[in-house]
């Protein structure tokens, strides 16, 4: 049986966590996947590691040249959320499907702009939630539907992690609302807890598409930034389940995110980083772990054979944008100030922490509450913002 033609792959965005994805087509090559890179834009140079791992392929600030040179069957787009929509469209319009980073866009119009504008071209897109890979998604899906815990409640989604002031000065556009007038919504709900809203809009199927009813954001920051770094929403899907999610970049402890579906039998914890599936009824506790498809070998996998679905086209993540829009329409977050914040060490390594954030948030799973609802002295009710 003669191996398929490696998929040529480009990727636009070498930084940060562009370089995520440079390792991985790496990765990906050495396992045996029918891709390849061959070609990278980013107006940066790049460094000697990314160097060695981009090999002798073209490099070039500009991603119209790299399309008409290398003709790419697949384009990676790891840039800055407001330059998604335009590169997205550039790289379908030159014949390439595409994986494009989360958010899509940093607005519901842009987003409904780029479904149409991609549509028009014919071309995939794939968006980079690699959490909805996992095989532990359809495990949860089918205790459920066999009424495992009985009947759904509701899905609270709860994470923490600490991040210092070198997050926010990697790049003009972290931690901003907007940047010269043009909106980013890079906020710890819309960017790095992203995956928890989506994966809980995932397990409860058609949400993803459909759309979701009544969201509410309360938004808070610890941080000198504009957006939120400690956060609370709640949502209803279209098939009537109540989702909530909290989480914090200001956490006094890391707390791995993870997805409580609750029952009235029981519930089903994901940890939807590592495919761990617990399930607790009748006071015993069942754990599983579950592995993931690679988004990107996903997605050469459909380029080569468009019967092979793609795991998150860029429809089914409608939903998760109505929360973006939500976010990006809310009164700007709250300062959490001292006493109830506190800052470690000064410069770069600086990080500003919000004492006993990490049992709120997990609170909030646990409860289906929002962080107003927790008695927590900076997250009064008077400060909720509806979206």
């Amino acid at each position: 049986m003669v191996a398929p033609s490696p998929v040529p792959v480009v990727l636009v965005g070498a930084h940060g966590h562009g370089e995520w994805h440079l390792r991985n087509v790496d990765r990906l090559t050495r396992a045996g996947v029918p891709v390849r890179l061959a070609g990278i834009c980013d107006p940066r140079p790049l460094d000697a590691a990314q160097r060695t791992l981009a090999g002798d392929v073209p490099v070039s600030a500009r991603l119209d040249d790299l399309l008409d040179a290398v003709r790419p069957q697949v384009t990676v787009v790891s840039t800055p959320i407001h330059t998604h929509a335009e590169l997205a469209l550039a790289a379908a319009s030159a014949g390439s499907a595409v994986l494009l980073e989360k958010p899509p866009t940093p607005t519901l119009a842009a987003f409904e702009q780029l479904l149409a504008g991609l549509a028009a071209t014919g071309r995939p897109c794939q968006v980079g939630f690699q959490s909805l890979g996992s095989q532990a998604l359809p495990a949860v899906r089918d205790l459920l539907a066999d009424g495992a815990v009985g009947e759904v409640l509701g899905i609270g989604a709860a994470g923490a992690w600490q991040r210092d002031a070198s997050y926010y000065a990697r790049a003009p556009w972290a931690g901003r609302r907007s940047l010269d007038g043009v909106p980013v919504v890079d906020g710890a709900l819309t960017n790095p807890f992203a995956h928890a809203i989506a994966t809980a809009l995932a397990l409860d199927g058609g949400a993803g598409e459909q759309g979701v009813d009544d969201v509410r954001v309360e938004l808070f920051r610890a941080n000198p930034i504009e957006a939120d770094d400690t956060s609370s929403l709640r949502l209803v899907t279209a098939r009537g389940t109540t989702v909530t999610v909290a989480v914090t970049l200001a956490a006094d402890e890391v707390v791995e995110p993870h997805l409580v579906v609750h029952g009235t039998r029981g519930r089903v914890v994901l940890s939807y980083r590592s495919g761990q599936v617990r399930l607790e009824r009748d006071g015993r506790s069942e754990v599983r772990e579950h592995g993931a498809t690679d988004l990107l070998e996903n997605l050469a996998a459909h380029v080569r054979d468009p019967a092979v679905p793609l795991l998150v086209p860029l429809a089914g993540t409608r939903a998760f944008m109505q929360v973006v829009e939500a976010v990006r329409l809310a009164a700007d977050p709250v300062a959490i100030a001292p006493p109830h914040s506190r800052v470690t060490a000064t410069g770069a390594t600086a990080r500003h922490v919000v004492p006993g954030s990490a049992a709120a948030v997990v609170r909030s799973a646990d409860r289906l509450a929002l962080l107003s609802e927790l008695d927590l002295p900076w997250a009064r009710p008077a400060v909720a913002a509806r979206g």
